[in-house]
């Protein structure tokens, strides 16, 4: 009996071994998965698995479900684990908002530029993420849970319910790095770009993460962003266009010419300019219209509204603000509690302000602007 007893007992050990050996990282990140302040909708996580992005990059992956299958692979190394989107497209083969505003503006104090970005989407659960790879900088990146898996009824409760948390890395929809670059997404009406150039592909948000992972500057970004074919995921029903804004004031906003093979259209903030600021339409000399035009944005989402409104705003204090005059740009074109024909609620989902000088981040989730929740890399 004794025997058996030692037996079991070694068994259950190396099977204990096993697993650490094969999945100790992916575990001791799981584990730092927290809900912030009690929230059961906002969490943090510090990421300590491995991931590896040139290998992710010679994948060519072309749309979500592909991605999805790619984290699978690396997370599940053999096992069956289950993990899709709760995004999805409408009866008409599109998401019904498209609503994000960003800006660049200057540091009321003289040290450095703030990053503005409200996320306007469904309700979703919220996920901050801080990663510290060892090769490429350190950053906080912000997710929107929906993209791999989570819904107000599904969060990470339990140490099982985390496991897709592990999908966040690849799947940021804004964050600032080490170096003060800071990134976000903004939609684009069935504009979704298929380059086609010959080089390795990435998708929607992978990019980003590159960008994060391995740039210093606006330029190094553009660089790398022409070093690499953009696919946006058609099934989702919309594209995508990116601003990127670098601690030395450089700011930009990357398109993609939809009647020209989606080329890169990139437009730089102008010299002596103290802010640069984007929503959902395109900014491109090419495209540009003063008046809403369901070609080139989405009128639909107030887009040139919530433009015109924080240029006004932007304007009134030449861009230069206090944190708190940031978060007040922001608030003045945020969205809430807006009920779509097919009952769905789409509201703020966060309103973050970067400081690329001191690498922090203070968010506010779901127009809880009482509430502001403080991150520092």
């Amino acid at each position: 009996m004794k025997k058996l007893l030692l037996w079991i007992i070694g068994v259950i050990a190396a099977f204990v071994l096993v697993v650490l050996c094969v999945w100790g990282r992916e575990i001791r990140t799981i584990s730092t998965v927290e809900s912030v302040g009690g929230n059961q909708y906002l969490y943090h996580m510090e990421y300590r698995a491995k991931y590896d992005l040139d290998d992710l990059i010679s994948k060519d992956i072309r749309s979500n479900p592909e991605l999805l299958d790619y984290i699978v692979g690396r997370i599940g190394k053999g096992l069956p684990i289950k993990m899709k989107s709760a995004q999805v497209a409408d009866e008409n083969g599109e998401l019904s908002t498209f609503n994000c505003t960003s800006f660049q503006a200057v540091k009321a104090s003289g040290d450095g530029f703030w990053y503005g970005r409200n996320y306007d989407y469904f309700k979703n659960p919220t996920m901050v993420t801080v990663s510290r790879p060892k090769k490429g900088y350190a950053s906080i990146a912000v997710s929107d849970m929906s993209h791999f898996g989570y819904s107000l009824d599904k969060v990470p409760a339990s140490l099982g319910s985390k496991i897709s948390c592990l999908a966040a890395i690849y799947a940021p929809v804004d964050g600032i790095n080490e170096k003060g670059l800071c990134t976000s997404i903004m939609a684009l009406p069935k504009q979704a770009a298929r380059q086609e150039t010959g080089k390795h592909k990435v998708g929607t948000t992978v990019i980003m993460r590159l960008w994060l992972d391995r740039c210093a500057t606006v330029q190094e970004a553009l660089d790398l962003a022409a070093s690499v074919d953009i696919c946006h995921d058609a099934t989702v029903g919309s594209g995508y266009h990116y601003m990127v804004a670098d601690a030395n004031g450089d700011c930009a906003i990357l398109e993609f010419d939809k009647d020209d093979g989606w080329k890169s259209m990139v437009v730089r903030k102008p010299a002596g300019e103290n802010f640069m600021l984007v929503t959902n339409h395109l900014l491109s000399e090419k495209y540009y219209s003063p008046e809403p035009d369901e070609a080139v944005g989405n009128p639909h989402s107030k887009s040139w509204w919530r433009y015109e409104t924080a240029q006004a705003y932007l304007d009134a204090h030449s861009g230069i603000l206090t944190l708190e005059q940031a978060q007040e740009c922001l608030s003045q074109v945020h969205w809430e509690e807006f009920v779509w024909d097919n009952g769905t609620v789409e509201t703020t989902q966060f309103s973050n302000v970067y400081d690329q000088n001191a690498l922090t981040l203070d968010l506010r989730n779901w127009n809880d602007y009482g509430n502001t929740v403080h991150f520092e890399l």
